[in-house]
């Protein structure tokens, strides 16, 4: 599926989140691979990044005007807002990550603004501190208490979207021709607005689990997951479909996740490059206070690299913390790694986080001809 493309005029991106694509001609194509894009690519990357970055934050000022000509003089509140707001789709300004230009270039795209901040801080006011300097007999103490005896959903998530990350181990001499098949199935699928569900990307896996195929989907809460598992399963070309790619694939794993309150999912776009899937196994009972580390260890890390997502599975493979990186080649996750360690913040993030990892797995993905995040 390919994605929306950037502007390369003075017209401004869309202000909803859209995940419109168009069909891919995949007959007879092969799967991509690392030896497809060219190396030394960071200066075209970097320019592909700046553009994004700069249609959001056009996106973000013409959102915040549009809101203040919209107020109502009366009570000096946006006209219709609780209407407004039951019938947006994913996602809005106020959910697109939109750069701090304080940070610089390499900044990672989390989401500034004062609609963003009121949610941030919604969710963790009562949080303030270091989790490993509370004691449990003082106010913030009990509020903690609390806290965990609480879904991690209700204190973690943003509870706007549920997603699916799902693995499919393909027989090697199947490549292709499973992506022949998954090329044309998934596109026509994030088309139909009944089957309510985005794609957020389809990547091949590169270093690590070779021949193993990892896609991210989006839906509206479970009650989308749950009304787009029933519409595709009664669309009258499923069981073809379902049949034949049961022949194509080792194996499959599913997990239901969401994002992190911290770190919203991008839109799509086209950088070009490699992504890292970083996936960290927890001790069970430390999902909160890594939380509270990486909020802070984000602020250092999205100084010099350039973030897709952050989420925690709810269900499937629990305690377990999914990141997804995007870089110009392997030889700028190398640099932008190292830079990191000079950013103020981020050793100390390590050093508070490695213990609660119980065991965690790096992959390097390539994005598939209709992913909308390439």
């Amino acid at each position: 599926m390919l994605a929306r493309k950037l502007p390369r005029t003075t017209q401004l991106p869309s202000l909803l989140r859209s995940f419109t694509t168009t069909s891919c001609q995949l007959d007879g194509i092969r799967a991509p691979a690392l030896g497809d894009i060219q190396p030394g690519g960071a200066e075209t990357y970097n320019a592909k990044q700046k553009q994004f970055r700069e249609g959001l934050e056009a996106a973000r000022k013409a959102k915040e005007q549009a809101d203040r000509q919209s107020l109502d003089p009366a009570h000096g509140t946006p006209a219709s807002a609780s209407a407004a707001a039951e019938s947006r789709d994913p996602r809005s300004p106020s959910d697109i990550p939109v750069d701090d230009p304080k940070l610089g270039l390499g900044s990672l795209s989390t989401a500034t603004g004062e609609a963003r901040q009121a949610e941030t801080e919604a969710t963790t006011s009562h949080r303030k501190g270091t989790l490993s300097n509370l004691i449990y007999g003082t106010p913030e103490g009990r509020q903690l208490d609390k806290d965990m005896e609480r879904s991690f959903s209700e204190v973690l998530a943003r509870g706007k979207y549920v997603h699916s990350i799902v693995f499919h181990q393909v027989k090697p001499k199947k490549v292709d021709e499973y992506v022949e098949l998954v090329g044309k199935w998934y596109p026509k699928m994030a088309q139909m607005p009944e089957n309510r569900v985005n794609l957020v990307g389809s990547w091949r896996t590169e270093v690590g689990d070779a021949d193993t195929f990892v896609h991210i989907w989006e839906y509206q809460r479970y009650t989308g997951y749950h009304a787009s598992l029933h519409s595709i399963q009664h669309h009258p070309e499923f069981p073809e479909f379902d049949h034949h790619l049961k022949k194509l694939i080792e194996s499959k794993n599913v997990s239901l996740m969401q994002e992190f309150s911290f770190w919203p999912t991008t839109p799509p776009r086209q950088l070009g490059g490699v992504f890292e899937l970083r996936s960290y196994t927890l001790h069970p009972g430390n999902l909160l206070e890594w939380e509270t580390h990486w909020r802070k260890g984000l602020k250092a890390r999205r100084q010099v690299m350039e973030g897709v997502g952050a989420w925690f599975v709810q269900i499937g493979d629990l305690n377990t913390v999914h990141h997804l990186w995007q870089f110009a080649d392997l030889e700028e996750r190398k640099l932008k790694r190292e830079q990191s360690w000079g950013v103020e913040g981020w050793a100390d993030t390590v050093h508070k986080t490695v213990p609660l990892i119980q065991s965690m797995k790096s992959r390097v993905l390539v994005p598939m001809p209709w992913s909308p995040v390439g």
